[in-house]
């Protein structure tokens, strides 16, 4: 029998699981060793970085079967962290505000023309003096806020879509 699966039994042993079932389990890792052996698949293959912790692999597959309770602080669903949430609300509430910003046109920046040498200011619409309407495209800043929202919003669903994968390798059941 392999060192492998001799160090899972004698972790199955120091957590309590039953000898019959320990047995079993021991029967069923070692034919799954065999056959991934005849097929040219090594046991480092075959179960990844478990390959080197055996206490945690018999431990886990244990805990999946439901012989011994969970580990505290590994249950089946799995939080998001809070700054991931915070970031993504963060994200599309930008993105609303600066597609609002572009299809409203708000905030306008009116140009006042002046027959006098003085600079060119910015005042209220409804001045007394003459009031060019500003151009139909929206200002720059309005296009780069949207752009850099849609770039958060991507990074962010990147993030969520490789949440459920990150999760560590867990013994066949």
């Amino acid at each position: 029998m392999s060192d492998f699966v001799e160090q899972c039994r004698r972790e199955w042993r120091r957590l309590g699981v039953p000898d019959p079932l320990a047995e079993e389990m021991a029967a069923d890792l070692a034919s799954d060793l065999n056959e991934a052996e005849a097929e040219g698949v090594s046991a480092e293959e075959l179960l990844g970085s478990s390959y080197f912790d055996p206490r945690s692999f018999a431990a886990s597959w244990a805990a999946e079967r439901g012989i011994i309770p969970e580990p505290p602080g590994r249950g089946s669903g799995r939080r998001r962290p809070l700054v991931l949430v915070a970031f993504t609300a963060v994200a599309a509430i930008t993105v609303i505000v600066a597609a609002l910003l572009l299809v409203t046109g708000e905030p306008t920046v009116s140009i006042v023309a002046s027959k006098t040498a003085r600079p060119v200011a910015v005042v209220p619409p409804g001045a007394a003096r003459q009031v060019v309407p500003p151009a139909d495209t929206a200002a720059p800043i309005e296009w780069i806020l949207l752009f850099l929202a849609l770039v958060a919003l991507a990074f962010a669903a990147w993030l969520w879509s490789g949440w459920g994968r990150s999760r560590p390798p867990t013994a066949p059941a």
